[in-house]
């Protein structure tokens, strides 16, 4: 067995911040060649990540980044067991630099090609090599689950807890609307929407809730051209019990919709990707 020093333990601690015997052991078992101990560590991490596999992921972070001319903007969700393992550094840290490197490599399109970017730690390694190295340190469950992408006009929100998460596109010239699609991302984090517009549900559950409107205003004897007009307000009201996003009083201002609030800068809803970590 080769004479593993002090000095070579504590070189690699330095490296991995992974405690001593470990990487004293590491050392052992390549024979004193760091690289090799790297490897070994990492594949250490894998069979910690097998072992963990059933654990539950109910903490974790989600991070949104925008370019900064603000023509695109990208979410990364990752997932792990414990709230301390959820706010502390490394995963912070790492979520931050998937983030970044997500928002640089716009023809990456799932989670599997995000991890296979560069390192921006280790030259010549992986986000993956990182994401071995954080797991081995930190010795929990932890997945980088989802990755999301949107581009101008986006709206974006991040709860203050990492946990909740929302990237909302619209058409249209956006000019001065930063602030009413920041607010209409917020609302829904706080309403959870479940479609865009009437689009998004069932014809056939419009058509019966029409058919039911009508008939009963039918039945007070009003003319046709008035019954029309009863039965749109009704339907409106139908829509924001059915969760439509368009035709929500806007949370920040419930005296329009959505969609007024929307219109008025020029600007119409497209679609909406909203994440929350154990909810």
């Amino acid at each position: 067995m080769a004479e593993i020093t002090a000095a070579a333990v504590k070189a690699l601690r330095e490296i991995t911040d992974l405690p001593m015997m470990a990487c004293k052991k590491a050392l052992q078992d390549a024979g004193g060649d760091q690289e090799k101990a790297i490897d070994i560590l990492r594949e250490e991490a894998g069979k910690i990540q097998l072992k963990r596999s059933a654990n539950d992921t109910r903490e974790g972070r989600i991070t949104v980044l925008t370019s900064e001319d603000g023509s695109r903007t990208v979410m990364v969700e990752v997932v792990c067991e414990s709230a301390p393992v959820a706010s502390g550094e490394d995963l912070v840290g790492f979520s931050n630099v998937c983030a970044k490197q997500l928002l640089a490599h716009p023809e990456v399109d799932s989670v599997e090609g995000l991890l296979a970017l560069p390192s921006e730690k280790s030259p010549g390694k992986t986000l993956n090599d990182d994401f071995m190295d954080m797991l081995n340190k930190i010795r929990e469950k932890i997945v980088v689950s989802r990755i999301a992408r949107s581009e101008t006009p986006t709206g974006s929100y991040v709860h203050h807890d990492g946990k909740t998460g929302v990237l909302f596109q619209a058409s249209g010239t956006s000019g001065d609307a930063v602030d009413v699609l920041r607010g209409v991302a917020m609302h829904i984090a706080a309403l959870r929407p479940a479609v865009v517009n009437e689009a998004g549900l069932d014809p056939a559950v419009i058509q019966e809730e029409r058919d039911r409107l009508v008939a009963e205003a039918k039945a007070t004897g009003k003319p046709d051209n008035i019954i029309d007009k009863i039965v749109d307000g009704r339907m409106k009201t139908f829509f924001v019990e059915q969760g439509v996003l368009v035709y929500q009083p806007f949370a920040v201002d419930d005296s329009k919709t959505v969609s007024q609030a929307l219109a008025e800068k020029g600007l119409e809803a497209v679609s909406f990707t909203r994440w929350s970590i154990g909810g």
